[in-house]
């Protein structure tokens, strides 16, 4: 199992690259960063997602580095593809390639980018996916759908991987079609009992269509809280309502992976929302990868 970290993008990019070196430093896997412009409610400052990728892959040697997920209404499929080919050859290999529908309304209304319905979100995505798989593995691609054309097309050079893995974020049982048709990898937040009906779901996906449902890598994510105080763990995680959380000691976090790798999970990224700032920030990730990710190693 993997153990990978996803720094809010509001932190400086010096906050960043110095937590993403230390966590690479001190043997986590990989490191995800979401694609916002702006907090959810509110303003406030978000670093882009392509550009801090592309930095993090010149200045990080060895972990993959990953978007969580780019918003499908962001960019058009051929601009998303030219980036990742980029990225993948500053990096030498390490990009996962994360999509997904696009969903932030604020977002999208200050910068007067339209948000359609979810069925034609839907719709625009699937296209999307498969143009982004055309690029990057074709020398020469054309599509004609109802949303998105391009003509032999090529986007050069090419990806040091081949395939790129493609991951795509949703849980909806669409999405666990489009997952089961063009995904390398797939990934939802959830604790262990959502996460283990959802890749049911993918699995049955796959079996319609004749794909190994073991050739998709699965990652999930939560909140952490680090706490001792067990009280305080579950009142941090009620304080949070939906979003899935754990919390407690070291010991009653990992029974929490424990749970995620019997489900079938083979990632798990860990948020630093949640885990302070500065000396204390880097205590609790140096706590998680020493004394909670060996067992699952």
């Amino acid at each position: 199992m993997r153990l990978s970290i996803w720094p809010n993008a509001s932190q400086p990019w010096h906050v960043i690259r110095d937590e993403v070196k230390q966590c690479e430093a001190s043997g986590w896997d990989g490191v995800y960063v979401a694609d916002h412009f702006m907090p959810n409610n509110g303003a406030g400052p978000v670093l882009e997602a392509g550009a801090t990728v592309a930095a993090l892959a010149a200045v990080v040697p060895r972990v993959r580095i990953g978007t969580l997920v780019l918003g499908n209404t962001y960019r058009h499929p051929a601009v998303v593809a030219n980036m990742a080919a980029t990225v993948d050859r500053i990096c030498g290999g390490r990009l996962v390639l994360g999509v997904g529908t696009g969903w932030q309304v604020n977002e999208h209304e200050q910068y007067g980018i339209t948000l359609p319905p979810v069925r034609e979100r839907l719709d625009r995505f699937e296209e999307a996916v498969q143009v982004l798989r055309g690029l990057l593995t074709r020398q020469r691609f054309s599509f004609a759908g109802e949303h998105y054309t391009v003509t032999d097309a090529t986007c050069e050079p090419k990806p040091v991987q081949s395939p790129l893995p493609i991951l795509i974020g949703g849980k909806g049982d669409r999405m666990m079609n489009v997952v089961a048709r063009y995904a390398d990898e797939w990934n939802m937040w959830s604790l262990a009992p959502q996460f283990a009906e959802r890749s049911g779901a993918l699995d049955a996906a796959c079996e319609r269509i004749g794909r190994d449902p073991a050739t998709i890598a699965r990652s999930t994510q939560a909140l952490w809280f680090l706490v001792d105080d067990a009280a305080k763990a579950d009142a941090l995680i009620e304080r949070v309502g939906d979003r899935a959380a754990i919390g407690g000691s070291p010991d009653r976090l990992a029974t929490a992976v424990g749970a995620w790798r019997d489900a079938g999970v083979d990632e798990v990224i860990v948020p630093d929302f949640t885990l302070g700032t500065g000396a204390e920030k880097y205590d609790r990730l140096d706590a998680i990868i020493e004394q909670v990710a060996p067992a699952f190693r």
